[in-house]
């Protein structure tokens, strides 16, 4: 909203601090920290070393979410975290640690990709040109970075490394035994001496390189497999399920998503399902973050369960967590995806097949056509959704149930998934909701075998829902050879798990929510593998020296885009349109030959998998990172059994995908043995958001929120009322602020004080410019205090402190040094700007020995001034690297506090004492007291409880 600063309306002392000052001071300060190299971290070896006894003392490393370099800049909620993380890796310097605090830029995605569709820039030409006006105005915040630690993922000596670990993953397969990544020649010794028998009828010396690569490709922890994908032809290409709406269309553009299968890349992190949840439990993570990865990961103990289906032996292998009411399924349901759907689908239907069953088809082969067009219609959130009218076909096909021998109709319908389970349920509708309102639907039949707890007996044809309970006793699940009548769930669980067993048709087993990671984009800018195809369509890694494999230039950014409603097209690749890049002549160690490249790029997580890593070593051309080095920084200690990061800062929003994902590269880079941390993170904390108001016209319609005007707590823009409401802030909603626009009126360390005291750090909070100026007179105070306005000069003294000044400053010290520990910055500030207040008020001129630390606490947070201060003080050294004020605390205790003394719980005296009193010197006190002898009267007294120092409660007899 629009209004005068207050700042530019005051009379100006020749040395006042001003925003013009504070202009100065601050770039000043910046070019030197620059030219010094003052926040460079040494490492203990490698071109990083350092100061040896700098390298001895506690390490903390600390990191915030890579940045992604927009072309729109930032605005003020952008920088909360990078504040933060700032003002903490100050405090720990100060407080005797080796700070690794740096910033990269995740650069490669697909905005720059869409903007060179767009203008026919080049992707990396948009991109370094954002990037440097991103770190301009980081800069002006006055960061403490360690910049030569600083990359952006489109550097080809960075995805050189990225490519390598690719090739890395893509060589090893998981030992369920050892539960472990291990080399993928290992495996491939074990089949050629019979150690392990490969999974064919040949022998491993029989099979050709193309069968040889088949099976290693169903072990390898990177492969490529057909796989169902959300295919968008009016974009043309595939996206990943958090880029497509509840409605089934394109994030962007709004286009229609299909399910097609098609040829990509997968990283198989379900192998790691187990220890990606059982190692949350040593990481200091918040809690919701956890339990968002445990549900996303989804571990489900239960059953495997073969259904036979159809004369060639073929079955239907379903996974359900209620084996114990396999006597209840009557029907089975199929994704539509399901490879079985088309080998059991018969040329006719069954005779008596019931008309509701066919959806008016003539044939089960056109009705199961024309229901997976419509399924594929829909998005996977869209499919599970609870949607009133539940939709399906019947296959035509009968399936066995094992337990009644009953035969049982198979459809497809959408609300099975291929992405959990087998793609396949049995369906119990007495006792699951979505089975029930399909059952009757379809006019199924439905058979009770949990007994209802309520009086609606067993006949589950009457009821008007399902009946689900883990309390309840099994009924009608009798025959076969077996009876679960009367047990409890538990004990029928493992009853019919081992019947399952023993006739080889079942088996106890776990299942995961957690789907395998889809790793291949139809994009140009993005990191190309580094795999090549020979004339057998075999996949080949190229060797470390072939590394990087850059992007090629190319005409045309764009995939191929098709008619949006044609699902029968398939992407045609940027990359692929290079023939002289894509067709190459190799030696990959036995002669020249030719080959044909991939042409998918890695998706945009790529790169942010590992960078932590690279933070580390950042110009090592010869390693993915010095172990010794690694070791230091981020290996295993104390508290810490994984290693990992000390702090890692950024949203929420990235809970299950990045989180997870460089959780598994670290997992697999550990199990290889090239770092010694199983895990990226130890520590995370999640900043809130800075919202700000959004004003809308009555169209609904955003507008200048900085046009708009409040009359009588009315809002009007251009004469015309608008409706305020609170979201949040960005250029499309036209309420944005820029840090540039702050750091000019009043200067960088205002807009940072004020972002670290709006409120706790977790918190959301709302953006104010107008209380932005309560900072910026805190700084003026503070100021004042230690320079005279008029003439320059240092006010301060050698005098000593007054008892009451030494216990402020003292206080001060002690508490905001713990909330700054904490990230309690908020508070820190508040104490900080209580002994200003307290120094203010006192007047005259401040003693040496209060106005140093006064500075010291104030240095975390509003760097500049704090240097621009110590320098005026006589200081040849940088702030940066001082102690942090120790407290003393004969000075942090209360001289005295105030202690009630009640008489049946009601309040008689208040007695002023010191806070180290014993309780047996504070009875005596309060028995003594004139008001409590007068309230007894010279009653007995059966009991004194005493809580010193606050509390005296005497009970008369």
């Amino acid at each position: 909203m629009s209004e005068t600063n207050p700042a530019a309306a005051e009379p100006v002392a020749p040395h006042r601090y001003t925003a013009a000052m504070a202009a100065d001071i601050e770039a000043r300060w910046q070019d030197f920290w620059d030219a010094d190299g003052t926040y460079a971290a040494p490492n203990p070896s490698g071109d990083l070393a350092g100061d040896p006894a700098v390298v001895a003392r506690p390490k903390k490393f600390i990191m915030d979410m890579f940045p992604y370099p927009s072309g729109a800049g930032l605005h003020v909620g952008h920088p909360l975290g990078y504040i933060a993380t700032d003002v903490f890796a100050r405090h720990q310097r100060m407080t005797g640690h080796n700070v690794l605090h740096t910033l990269g830029f995740d650069a490669f995605g697909l905005p720059a990709e869409q903007y060179a569709v767009q203008t026919g820039t080049h992707p990396r030409t948009s991109t370094e040109a954002n990037m440097e006006n991103m770190k301009a105005q980081l800069r002006r915040l006055g960061l403490g970075h360690d910049k030569r630690r600083s990359f952006a993922t489109i550097d080809p000596d960075y995805y050189k490394w990225t490519q390598w670990i690719f090739v890395q993953i893509f060589n090893s397969w998981y030992d369920a035994e050892a539960k472990k990544a291990r080399p993928i020649s290992e495996l491939v010794a074990q089949f050629e001496s019979g150690e392990r028998q490969a999974p064919t009828t040949r022998a491993w010396s029989e099979l050709n390189a193309a069968e040889r690569a088949e099976v290693l490709g169903g072990y390898r922890l990177a492969y490529a497999s057909d796989a169902p994908v959300n295919w968008c032809p009016g974009l043309g290409t595939v996206l990943a399920n958090e880029e497509v709406t509840a409605d089934g269309r394109s994030e962007r553009g709004n286009f229609p998503v299909f399910k097609a299968k098609l040829r990509q890349w997968n990283m198989r992190i379900t192998a790691y399902a187990d220890r990606l949840l059982d190692d949350l439990d040593a990481l200091d993570w918040p809690e919701a973050i956890k339990l968002q990865q445990r549900n996303w990961i989804g571990r489900s103990e239960g059953a495997r369960v073969d259904f036979a289906v159809g004369s060639e032996g073929d079955a239907i292998t379903v996974f359900t967590t209620r084996q114990d009411t396999l006597f209840g399924a009557t029907y089975m349901v199929l994704a539509p995806e399901h490879e079985l759907v088309d080998s059991i689908v018969p040329a006719a239907w069954p005779e008596g097949t019931h008309e509701v069953w066919t959806g008016g088809h003539a044939t089960p082969a056109e009705a199961v056509a024309k229901y997976r067009a419509f399924a594929a219609s829909k998005s996977d959130v869209e499919r599970q959704a609870d949607a009133k009218e539940k939709t399906g076909v019947f296959t035509g096909a009968y399936a066995v149930n094992p337990v009644s021998g009953d035969q049982v109709p198979v459809f497809i319908a959408d609300y099975v998934l291929m992405g959990y389970g087998t793609g396949a349920i049995m369906a119990v509708p007495a006792h699951d909701a979505r089975d029930f309102a399909f059952a009757r639907a379809f006019e199924l039949p439905m058979r009770c075998v949990v007994e209802p707890s309520d009086d609606r007996g067993t006949d589950a044809s009457t009821w008007d829902d399902a009946f689900a309970s883990y309390d309840a006793k099994l009924v009608n699940s009798a025959g076969a050879g077996i009876s679960l009548d009367g047990l409890g769930v538990v004990e029928a669980k493992e009853k019919i798990t081992d019947w399952l067993a023993e006739r080889g048709i079942g088996e106890g087993t776990v299942n995961f929510r957690l789907r395998d990671w889809l790793f291949s984009r139809q994009r140009y800018w993005g990191e190309p593998f580094p795999i090549v195809y020979d004339e057998d369509g075999v996949a080949h890694s190229l060797p470390e020296s072939m590394l990087p494999l850059e992007l090629p230039e190319v005409e045309d950014y764009s995939p191929r885009t098709f008619d949006p409603d044609d699902a029968d097209t398939s992407p045609e690749t940027p990359l692929s349109r290079n023939e002289d890049w894509v067709n190459v002549t190799l030696d990959l160690g036995d002669g020249p030959k030719a080959y044909r490249r991939e042409t998918n790029t890695m998706p945009n997580w790529a790169g942010s998998c590992w960078y932590e890593l690279r933070y580390l070593d950042p110009h090592n051309s010869e390693k993915l990172v010095d172990p010794a080095i690694e070791q230091y920084w981020m290996g295993p200690r104390e508290g810490q059994p994984h290693g990992g990061v000390d702090l890692y800062v950024g949203g929420a929003e990235h809970a299950v995908l990045h989180l997870l994902y460089a959780r598994f590269w670290s997992k697999v880079l550990f199990d290889l043995g090239h770092v010694s941390s199983a895990e990226p993170f130890h520590k995370l904390y999640n900043q809130g958001m800075i919202q700000a108001y959004v004003y809308r016209d009555s169209r609904g319609f955003p507008v200048a929120a900085a046009e708009v005007e409040e009359r009588d707590g009315k809002f009007f823009f251009e004469g015309e009322p608008v409706k305020r409401e609170l979201g949040k802030m960005g250029k499309s909603l036209k309420n944005a602020v820029t840090p540039d626009e702050i750091c000019a009126e009043y200067g960088a360390d205002t807009l940072r004080l004020y972002e670290m005291a709006m409120g706790p750090l977790d918190v959301s909070r709302p953006w104010d410019t107008r209380a932005v100026v309560g900072q910026y007179r805190l700084l003026q105070r503070l100021w004042r205090n230690i320079v005279d306005e008029t003439t320059g000069e240092v006010t301060v003294t050698d005098a000593e402190p007054d008892e009451a000044t030494l216990r402020a400053l003292h206080k001060a010290i002690d508490g905001a040094g713990g909330d700054l520990a904490e990230m309690r910055f908020n508070t820190a500030i508040a104490k900080i700007t209580e002994l200003n207040n307290h120094l203010t008020k006192a007047g005259g001129a401040l003693p040496r020995s209060v106005a140093e630390p006064l500075v010291l606490l104030v240095a975390p947070l509003a760097p500049h001034i704090a240097e621009e201060l110590w320098r005026k003080l006589g200081h040849q050294d940088s702030v940066v690297h001082q102690d942090f004020p120790v407290a003393d605390p004969a000075y942090v205790v209360d001289e005295t506090v105030t202690c009630v003394v009640q008489i049946k719980g009601k309040v008689k005296a208040r007695l002023e004492i010191p806070p180290t009193i014993s309780d047996e010197e504070l009875e005596k006190l309060a028995l003594a007291d004139e008001a409590v002898v007068a309230a007894l009267g010279g009653a007995g007294i059966r009991k004194v409880i005493v809580r010193a120092p606050k509390l005296v409660n005497i009970v008369p007899a």
